[in-house]
């Protein structure tokens, strides 16, 4: 019997992908149900934008349907985040700026996605250039939580996260710098990778060495989707002379797991919200209980180090990619305040200021080799706050500590950030205040299908996204 409409939205991906395949259902009717869902609850959330016209994407359904299968994606809905092209499609990174400026050709990485047969309706939404975990923007609006539409979805894959929860979407990409794959899944109970960095390339154009802080990564409401649409979207090119080639990540969820040494941060002698390490500590007596031993860790390094090279590296890199609308007077009256706050703070840093971040860097990651000697995953929260009012820019202060950049507050990102860590966030329930919260699984460089594996195990335990949806009547 053919599912409900409601039932297709619930399925995987790959349940979608297999029931595509047997024929149990058309993609035609996967996207007659895609958009009658984005009509019933997207204009609450605006999670989805620059949607495509409704009777293209059926033909394309339609086409789809008579045509032999290209991959495992084929029929399934898909939107991108509006950081990346899609040709023919507005990518406009949430700037006046580039409101109408429409991609010529695919990113490499859209472009996979499209040849597994991936039918691309539209974009997700996300903050003005990525900066900020909080998806709001002046040219599609804020993103609201699918848990509580007056907070924050997080950000900058805040979009995706939301349409992942809303059951618009069944996977969505993301991409990661400081956070932004991992604090929107944990804000909407959700699976986030951000992988070893060089896993999924980045652009092809432009500067191609120095910037390895982020990576796009995959979103999915479990882990097997996941490691699925993260096998589609890796793979080394040779225009990218950074990215590398990986076995793939799904055969590996059907081997056993051995028993694994966790190590448990905390929140690293930062400040953050009641309620969460209380999640947090429940959780690792969960992991427990599937056999995992778990410790308390030391402060592995000193956080306020890490966040000096955090800050003088992410500004070098962002600055030098703004520069040009800075320089130009009109552009640059644009701009918003955290990105003119990177370009100056890039515009003040001396080559010893960069060789001090360098060294910091490096010196974290021979201590992380040390520790992943000791412990096999980190285990720390995801946010140090719980979702705020969707009218700030930001949070101003947290636990009573006042944060004094605007991303100070998602600071217990960065360690992995950093260094090209693999991390995982994984959903660990609600709070008293019925929001959602997550953990950070974090291991050594390389070690993505070992999180993969981790993080299904918890999955099969606990199913969060399944067990508690959003109610969105």
């Amino acid at each position: 019997m053919r599912p409900s409409d409601t039932d297709l939205l619930d399925l995987s991906a790959l349940a979608l992908s297999d029931g595509l395949a047997a024929r149990h259902f058309s993609a035609e009717e996967v996207m007659q149900a895609t958009l009658a869902r984005i009509a019933a609850v997207n204009p609450r959330l605006n999670a989805v934008v620059s949607l495509r016209d409704e009777e293209q994407l059926l033909q394309e359904a339609r086409a789809a349907d008579a045509a032999a299968r290209r991959g495992w994606l084929h029929g399934v809905p898909i939107a991108i985040k509006d950081l990346a092209h899609v040709q023919g499609l507005v990518t406009s990174m949430g700037s006046p700026l580039f409101a109408d400026f429409v991609a010529p050709q695919d990113d490499l990485m859209v472009a996979r996605l499209r040849a597994a047969g991936a039918l691309i309706i539209g974009k997700t939404n996300t903050p003005e250039f990525g900066l900020g975990s909080h998806t709001y923007n002046p040219v599609h609006g804020a993103t609201a939580n699918a848990y509580d539409v007056t907070r924050s979805a997080g950000g900058s894959s805040g979009g995706a996260a939301v349409a992942l929860a809303a059951r618009i979407l069944s996977v969505a990409d993301g991409s990661d710098m400081m956070g932004s794959l991992r604090n929107p899944a944990a804000w909407s109970n959700v699976y986030g990778m951000r992988p070893s960095w060089g896993t999924v390339i980045g652009g092809t154009e432009g500067e191609l060495f120095a910037q390895q802080l982020s990576t796009s990564g995959p979103m999915a409401r479990s882990p097997s989707d996941l490691a699925a649409l993260l096998d589609t979207m890796t793979g080394a090119d040779p225009r990218q002379p950074l990215s590398r080639t990986v076995s793939p990540w799904l055969p590996m969820l059907a081997e056993p797991l051995s028993r694994l040494n966790l190590g448990w941060t905390g929140a690293w002698g930062l400040p953050i919200e009641p309620g969460l390490l209380t999640l947090g500590d429940a959780a690792r007596a969960q992991f427990a209980d599937l056999g995992h031993a778990h410790r308390e860790l030391p402060d592995p390094f000193d956080m306020h180090a890490l966040w000096e090279s955090w800050t003088t590296l992410r500004a070098f890199v962002v600055s030098a990619s703004a520069l040009a609308h800075y320089d130009t007077p009109a552009e640059r009256a644009l701009l918003k305040p955290a990105a003119l706050w990177e370009v100056e703070k890039g515009l003040s840093l001396t080559p010893r200021d960069l060789h001090r971040a360098n060294a910091i860097r490096s010196d974290w990651y021979r201590r992380s080799l040390a520790l992943f000697e000791e412990v096999d995953v980190l285990v720390m929260p995801s946010t140090q706050c719980w979702p705020f009012a969707l009218e700030l820019d930001h949070p101003k202060e947290i636990a009573g500590v006042q944060m004094d950049t605007y991303h100070r507050w998602m600071q217990i990102v960065i360690p992995a950030s950093l260094i090209g860590l693999p991390v995982v966030n994984v959903p660990i329930g609600f709070g008293e205040n019925g929001l959602p919260a997550g953990l950070q699984l974090i291991g050594a460089r390389g070690t993505d299908g070992l999180l993969l594996q981790l993080a299904q195990e918890w999955h099969r335990a606990t199913s969060w996204p399944d067990k508690r949806p959003p109610d969105l009547q």
